[in-house]
């Protein structure tokens, strides 16, 4: 893998249990860049990225993320790939029984934090970031989807990711929300965290242009090559 790339894929497949849902992939995302992936439902974007983050397995020539090599990637070592990883859904997945904050401590004790102070300061840092500092102690149900939203970013960047793997996350907002979802993932990018953003939404890429890759027809196409 090139030094300056998060995502190497070299002649790849991608399965869906036992179906082949994409084949010959080939995609290269390098840090601190911003990638659309687009295509229409069921084309395998949401099968791409979960092979991304060994959630479904690797095969082909070569298959290189954050510096892991994910066909030898064992069971063991995948919760230490997903620690270079932040994952945000379209539905948010806050746990709705404990406030943001107790949300965010969860993640952070969950990956070996054990320090109280040095929890508390990060997590005021990520609701800075993403403007909810004052949304400590409120629970996930008081707030809006984009505020919601902004928490699952928050909870995504804590462990300061190389990667932010992003699966259609404004499909549940509204167009002036999920406006601020982008220009909150395009900061946290020029920042230097490289993003790969499955959507629909074609309008979002046309105020926000980017570089982008679709599923099409059992394979990937990257605009760069087209």
């Amino acid at each position: 893998m090139a030094a300056d790339s998060v995502i190497t894929l070299n002649d790849v497949s991608v399965f869906q249990k036992n179906k082949l849902v994409l084949s010959h992939v080939n995609l290269q995302v390098n840090k601190g860049e911003f990638v659309y992936l687009i295509g229409k439902t069921g084309s395998g974007k949401s099968s791409l990225l979960q092979m991304i983050y060994a959630e479904l397995p690797s095969q082909g020539e070569e298959a290189l993320v954050c510096g892991y090599d994910l066909k030898k990637i064992t069971r063991r070592t995948v919760p230490f790939l997903r620690r270079k990883l932040g994952i945000v859904f379209q539905d948010y997945q806050l746990l709705s029984d404990r406030s943001i904050q107790d949300n965010l401590k969860f993640v952070l004790k969950a990956t070996g934090w054990n320090d109280k102070s040095a929890i508390n300061n990060r997590i005021l840092d990520v609701l800075s970031e993403v403007g909810l500092v004052g949304k400590l102690n409120t629970m996930p149900h008081q707030l809006s989807g984009g505020e919601q939203q902004r928490v699952a970013i928050a909870r995504a960047i804590l462990n300061k990711p190389e990667l932010i793997l992003a699966d259609e996350p404004t499909g549940n907002l509204d167009p002036g929300t999920s406006n601020e979802i982008i220009r909150l993932l395009n900061k946290i990018c020029e920042d230097g965290t490289s993003v790969l953003m499955a959507t629909h939404n074609y309008n979002l890429i046309q105020k926000f242009p980017q570089r982008i890759v679709k599923c099409e027809e059992g394979s990937l196409v990257d605009s760069n090559n087209s």
